[in-house]
């Protein structure tokens, strides 16, 4: 059994990073009741992860390539302990925000380097049953964050959802140093500095704006101004890019149509499927009452059927068309968040079951495809890169969700509010309110006799506010279900002799098989 330990390893630093995508979520109205969070503070909390992920996950795989595998994994593993940490004594949001944020820094080097440490550990039928457990791993980690992020926010408080990480680090890191070989590329060439930097300012202006448009207003100097920032940032990293010996990203790969759909399809399929779930736990727990363990088992049946459809797709559909099986994930997971608009003042929990339910399948069949068929899609040597970018698409895509989703919301609650014919005197701090986590003070504070008419609002507009959430996560899953069945083909096969294989170009197949955890990750 010795030789599954480097496995071992592995799988409980992946199990963490992926725990704490999925655990804060349920935790987030007890967040901002103890620290007394803005709307967009909360959001901050999910995306600052996501963005740091997205920011440095194809840096991070370069400085291992050069310093080393092993070495990055645990400088990871221990940044992301001592975050944790620093989160759960987080007295503030701007705290836990910015720690949050170092947790996503650790993570981008954790996961960055865990193929690459398993590849190298593991040869024949034992890489492929190395790499079958640590999907298996990542797709429980999904499933079990909401849970056990209820668990222990209910039974101890939301601090413990950061420092469970603690002793799983510990053991983390103690196994890696005994049992875990170091591995470097010989050719690598360093890493792109430059090009992280502006990718890194060009999405996170981009998201601040949009989290703050709430505020601000689209037409606001600030909100203008934060994506001219973007703009330029972008285009300095472009020309960055275009001149680097050594690039982050690149660009000539995006010539390629399929590439294009693929970026474009990760990009969507996280805002379509996962980036509305901070929104409705908020409902479910602030505006329905239920607890954060309840609230965690309602999610739970995404995440399951997430699970077993991508399993069940890695051996059905290895080999056939990844052009259909993410073309139709995403507009089933469309399907899926446009069930769940049908949500209504009066409804419970249940009422979303069925659109997550569908949603879970739709990401289980988009999802595991879209780093092996990205990989497809451009030349060999670049396929390392293709998959980082498939990957990189996807967290941003989970961070741009969220801002852009919040800003829906936000907008809706407060406009159905002012719409109400006075029964609030201030629609603007209601909303902020509401959205915040608080609708129990609200309630409370009302005179008595207006209590019912003003729990009936708050109902009212909540489920109005999830409602245009929903509508916008579908469109974003048609959408992103359309580019992929227009753009995504087999590239041209290789000549050979008396012609063969001339003709128009086909549709990309994965050369390996599907990776699992690409299916949850979100």
């Amino acid at each position: 059994m010795r030789k599954w330990l480097p496995l071992t390893a592995v799988c409980l630093g992946t199990f963490m990073l992926l725990v704490d995508v999925t655990i804060v979520t349920v935790a987030l109205p007890d967040m901002a009741r103890s620290l007394h969070t803005s709307f967009a503070d909360l959001q901050w909390v999910m995306d600052i992860y996501a963005l740091a992920l997205a920011a440095l996950l194809l840096s991070a795989g370069s400085l291992a390539d050069l310093a080393g595998r092993r070495r990055i994994y645990l400088a990871g593993l221990m940044l992301f302990a001592a975050a944790s940490l620093a989160c759960g004594l987080a007295t503030g949001p701007a705290v836990l925000i910015a720690f949050r944020g170092l947790q996503g820094v650790g993570g981008a080097a954790m996961s960055a380097t865990t193929m690459a440490l398993l590849s190298s550990s593991y040869q024949g039928k034992d890489r492929g049953i190395a790499f079958g457990v640590w999907g298996a791993v990542s797709g429980a980690a999904a499933a079990a964050g909401p849970v056990l992020g209820g668990l222990l926010t209910q039974h101890l408080d939301w601090h413990w959802i950061f420092y469970v990480n603690l002793p799983v680090s510990a053991l983390a890191v103690l196994m890696t140093r005994r049992f875990v070989s170091e591995s470097r590329n010989p050719h690598a060439k360093g890493v792109d500095l430059p090009g992280m930097a502006t990718f890194t300012l060009a999405a996170g202006a981009v998201t601040y704006a949009l989290i703050r448009v709430g505020d601000n207003g689209w037409t606001s100097t600030t909100t203008l101004g934060l994506f001219a920032l973007g703009a330029l940032a972008l285009a300095a990293f472009v020309a960055v890019e275009r001149r680097s010996s050594r690039p982050m990203l690149d660009l000539a790969l995006f010539g390629r149509a399929s590439f294009v759909g693929i970026m474009l399809g990760g990009l969507l399929l996280s805002g379509a499927a996962f980036s509305y779930v901070v929104y409705a736990s908020l409902w479910l727990q602030s505006v329905r009452g239920m607890g954060p363990v309840a609230a965690g088992l309602a999610f739970l049946p995404m995440s399951i059927a997430a699970f077993l459809v991508s399993a069940a797709a890695g051996r059905w559909l290895f080999g056939a068309s990844p052009r259909w099986a993410i073309g139709i994930g995403m507009l089933v997971t469309s399907a899926g968040a446009m069930l769940q608009a049908m949500v209504g003042a009066g409804s419970t929990w249940t009422a979303l079951l069925p659109g997550l339910a569908l949603t879970g399948v739709g990401a289980g069949l988009a999802g595991p495809l879209l780093a092996t068929t990205a990989m497809a899609s451009v030349p060999a040597e670049r396929s390392g890169m293709a998959a980082g970018a498939a990957n990189t698409s996807r967290q941003l895509g989970n961070a741009l969700g969220i801002a852009v989703l919040g800003a829906v919301f936000q907008d809706k609650v407060l406009s159905a509010l002012r719409a109400s014919a006075g029964a609030v005197s201030d629609p603007r701090a209601t909303a902020d309110a509401l959205i915040g986590g608080r609708a129990a003070t609200v309630i409370a504070r009302t005179a008595p006799e207006h209590r019912v008419a003003v729990s009936q609002l708050v109902h009212e507009v909540f489920a109005a506010g999830l409602r245009q959430t929903f509508l916008v996560a579908g469109a974003m899953g048609l959408v992103g279900g359309a580019i992929v069945l227009l753009l995504v083909r087999r590239p041209p096969a290789p000549a050979r002799a008396g012609g063969a294989g001339k003709g128009a170009p086909q549709e990309a197949r994965p050369s390996v098989e599907p990776v699992t955890q690409e299916a949850t990750s979100g």
